[in-house]
């Protein structure tokens, strides 16, 4: 670089930078998750950021969103003849752009270590190769559980997905919400039903899934465009379509599978479907956070059984808040032994993104602190230190002004970032071993005694 010319110091297209009060956020929401999550005992993991290629494109995972990550046996200069060579071998690395794929990974690695059901999660950054654009990211936090078993997974790990669902969204307090629940062997089993043939089901589960996206008409030409009859495109579009309650819904599916031919992996889908929806009820979620909707199909291949979708009512637009499903070849692929798993996802920062820009959600304060203590005169520092350590002790997050300034623009950087109270010691308070504590909301000052200020102080914080 050429003397006087200028760093670009800008941040790389989609990937995010947070300020104070938004990571603050961030930290808030995932301390809400992660307490959640370990109450129904799940234990947390973290697999790396870089995993080998041919592991991220297990099952099918073509992975057109995969970022190429840096190989360590190549120095930096030789990198991009990598990325260009497009080289699939043991050695060909890139950044993991989700959760579930490595998981399976990490299970095979540390097979004989792990106790099962293995019930994990991870609150891990992941990379993808996306157009950058708002609310869409190339790297983002993504908050994961799965439960993993060998050779057989209660489907009442699948009804704990919404009741855990429920339990974080309530706790964030973002509004009324809507989990939307399916099972893929209902789909697949109802377009068996009509005669589509096999090597047709898995493009057809990939549009049903664009259903919201591109709407009905387009739905149906994209099904006739990959051979599917117009008359069956036309009852594939009933069929999804079904709505009513949770168990005018189940009674419609029954109804299907008895006067339908080849109707035997309907018919499971939909038993399945029922013990899951009466765990759900089991777990006291209330009727009206789930339903079943006969759209969601969740488009990654390795989905198998039971999916969800979760969407945020009033603000659909936003898209699927939390999604997942049900997988029994997924971590097979690697061990080549059945080894089913059930698990659901939270893209938080995009999520965070989505809801501060709706308004639903608002950032914290810059700073936890809650007190600052102010510097009135410099001799007096020793007492600050103390005072505030006192406030520590009691549990209150402080922070001591080292810099004399004006009081007035010590109060203004305290309002500045979100430090509700003032605590205000001169040479006489000292001397009385006495303090004022100023209340920068309402603007009340009151006399409080050294002894009993952490006391004041908590009391005014509830």
């Amino acid at each position: 670089m050429a003397k006087g010319d200028k760093i670009n110091f800008s941040t790389p297209s989609g990937f995010p930078e947070f300020l104070p009060s938004e990571k603050r956020l961030e930290l808030y929401l995932l301390n809400i998750i992660r307490r959640v999550f370990e109450s129904y005992g799940f234990t947390p993991i973290e697999t790396p950021a870089v995993e080998r290629l041919e592991v991220l494109q297990a099952k099918g995972n073509q992975g057109d969103n995969i970022i190429y990550g840096i190989d360590p046996i190549l120095p930096p200069n030789r990198q991009a003849e990598r990325d260009r060579s497009g080289e699939t071998g043991s050695e060909a690395r890139a950044l993991k752009f989700d959760q579930t794929v490595p998981l399976a990974a990490y299970i095979a690695r540390h097979l004989n270590e792990l106790t099962f059901p293995f019930a994990r999660y991870q609150t891990d950054v992941v990379f993808r190769g996306e157009r950058a654009k708002d609310g869409r990211f190339r790297q983002f936090r993504q908050c994961d559980i799965d439960v993993v078993a060998r050779r057989e997974l209660s489907l009442l790990y699948d009804a704990q997905m919404p009741a855990i669902i429920t339990e974080i969204f309530e706790a964030i307090n973002i509004g009324d919400f809507l989990i939307r629940i399916n099972n893929r062997k209902v789909l697949t089993g109802f377009f068996k039903s009509l005669g589509i043939a096999e090597n047709q089901i898995k493009s057809c589960i990939g549009i049903v899934d664009t259903l919201e996206k591109i709407g009905e008409s387009k739905v149906k030409q994209d099904l006739e465009k990959e051979g599917i009859a117009a008359e069956q495109s036309q009852k594939i579009i009933e069929f999804i379509k079904i709505d009513g309650s949770v168990d005018e819904v189940l009674d419609k599916l029954k109804h299907l599978a008895q006067n339908l031919p080849e109707t035997e992996q309907l018919s499971l889908g939909v038993t399945e479907l029922e013990t899951v929806i009466a765990g759900v009820r089991n777990l006291g979620v209330a009727e009206n956070r789930f339903c079943i909707d006969l759209s969601i199909a969740r488009g990654l291949d390795y989905y198998t059984g039971t999916v969800y979708e979760t969407t945020l009512l009033g603000h659909e637009a936003l898209g699927s808040i939390c999604s997942g499903g049900r997988y029994e070849e997924l971590v097979g692929v690697f061990l080549g032994e059945k080894m089913p798993g059930v698990g659901i996802s939270i893209g938080l920062t995009r999520l965070i993104s989505r809801l501060l820009k709706a308004g639903i959600l608002s950032t914290l304060a810059t700073t936890p602190a809650q007190v600052m203590v102010v510097n009135m005169q410099e001799d007096l520092m020793p007492t600050y230190l103390k005072v505030s350590q006192h406030l520590r002790q009691a549990g209150i997050n402080v922070i001591t002004n080292f810099d004399k300034r004006p009081l007035g623009k010590q109060f203004q950087l305290a309002d500045k970032q979100g430090i509700q109270f003032c605590v205000i010691i001169g040479s006489e308070e000292a001397a009385a071993q006495k303090s004022s504590l100023k209340d920068l909301k309402t603007g009340e000052q009151v006399e409080v005694l050294l002894e009993n200020l952490a006391e004041e102080v908590r009391r005014r914080l509830t």
